[in-house]
C-alpha cells in the first residue's frame, strides 16, 4: 500500500472515529438544549411519601422534603419546576423504566429527574439506560417505643406481648413480621400508612412503630415520650441505604449540572435547612 493510501486511511478513520463521538455527544447536549429551551424541569416524585412527598388538599404543589429538593434545584439551574408526583410501581425497575428513559403505558412520563432512588450497585447493574448519582441521605429503619409502657429497651425481645404498629407491604412489616420464626406476629398492629401507625403511638393505642427514621421523627419530633432505638435484623443493612437521584443515561449534561447544583445544596447549608424544617435529621452519605 503507498504511502498515499495509509494516510488517506488514517484520515477515514480519524475522520469515522470523531464521528462517532458526535453522535454520542450530542444527544445529551439536545436533551438539555431542549430542557433549557422549554424553561421547565420536569421532577417527578413518589405519590404521597411522607415525609419526602406529600400531596396536600387544596396546593398543586404538595409539600415535602423531595418537592423542595426539586425546587432548590430547579432554581439553581434557573428553571421552573414541573412535578410529576406517580405511584409507585411493583418494583424499583418498574419506576426507574416509567419515569426515567422510557414513560409509562398509560402515558406520563418519563420525566427528567427521578428523586430518591437507592444509589446501589445492583439496581444501576440492572437498568444501563439511567444514572443513578448525587447521593444525599441515608435512611435506616427503627423502632419508637412509647416510654410509659415500655420504659427499658434491650432489643426487640422488650416489645414481646407489646403492640407494634407497623405500614403494610413495608421493610418493617416484613423483617418483623418473620423474626425468630413469627415470635411477634401476635404483637403486631397493620396499618395503610406508618403516619397512622405514629399517630396511633402518639393517642396510647399502640407501644410502639417500626418504621423508617425520617417517618418516625417527621411526626414525633422531639416528644419526650417516646423514645426511638435501633435494632437489628439480619435482612436489613444495618448502616440503611442510600438515596439520591436518577437520569437518561445520555443525559449526561443533566446529571452534570445537577450535581453541581446538589454540591453547592450542602455547601450553603440549604439541604440542612429542607430537612430540619420537615423536622428530619439529616444523614449525609
Amino acid at each position: 500500500m503507498s504511502i498515499f493510501s495509509i494516510s488517506a486511511a488514517k484520515r477515514i478513520s480519524f475522520f469515522c472515529t470523531c464521528l462517532l463521538a458526535l453522535m454520542m455527544v450530542t444527544p445529551a447536549h439536545a436533551d438539555m438544549e431542549k430542557i433549557m429551551k422549554s424553561g421547565v424541569l420536569r421532577v417527578a416524585v413518589y405519590d404521597d411519601f411522607h415525609p419526602f412527598s406529600i400531596r396536600v388538599k387544596g396546593d398543586n404543589a404538595g409539600q415535602g422534603i423531595d418537592i423542595d429538593i426539586a425546587a432548590a434545584l430547579a432554581k439553581k439551574l434557573d428553571l421552573k419546576l414541573a412535578l410529576l408526583p406517580f405511584p409507585p410501581g411493583e418494583g424499583l425497575n418498574d419506576d426507574l423504566r416509567n419515569m426515567v428513559w422510557k414513560g409509562h403505558y398509560l402515558g406520563y412520563g418519563p420525566a427528567d429527574l427521578l428523586i430518591h432512588v437507592p444509589v446501589d450497585m445492583q439496581l444501576m447493574r440492572e437498568n444501563p439506560q439511567v444514572t443513578i448519582f448525587a447521593p444525599y441521605h441515608t435512611e435506616t429503619v427503627r423502632l419508637v417505643r412509647n416510654i410509659a409502657s415500655v420504659p427499658q429497651f434491650n432489643g426487640l425481645p422488650s416489645m414481646a406481648g407489646k403492640k407494634i404498629g407497623v405500614e403494610k407491604v413495608s421493610i418493617g412489616a416484613v423483617v418483623l413480621l418473620g423474626e425468630e420464626d413469627g415470635r411477634y406476629r401476635n404483637d403486631v398492629k397493620i396499618f395503610t400508612t406508618p403516619i397512622e401507625a405514629l399517630e396511633k403511638l402518639k393517642a396510647g393505642e399502640l407501644d410502639g412503630v417500626l418504621a423508617n427514621r425520617s417517618e418516625i421523627e417527621s411526626v414525633l419530633h422531639d416528644d419526650p415520650r417516646f423514645e426511638m432505638s435501633e435494632v437489628a435484623f439480619q435482612r436489613l443493612p444495618r448502616k440503611g441505604w442510600t438515596i439520591g437521584m436518577a437520569v437518561k443515561k445520555d443525559n449526561q449534561e443533566l446529571a452534570s449540572r445537577l450535581q453541581a447544583a446538589m454540591n453547592d445544596l450542602f455547601a450553603s447549608g440549604e439541604m440542612l435547612r429542607i430537612f430540619a424544617k420537615h423536622h428530619v435529621q439529616i444523614v449525609k452519605p
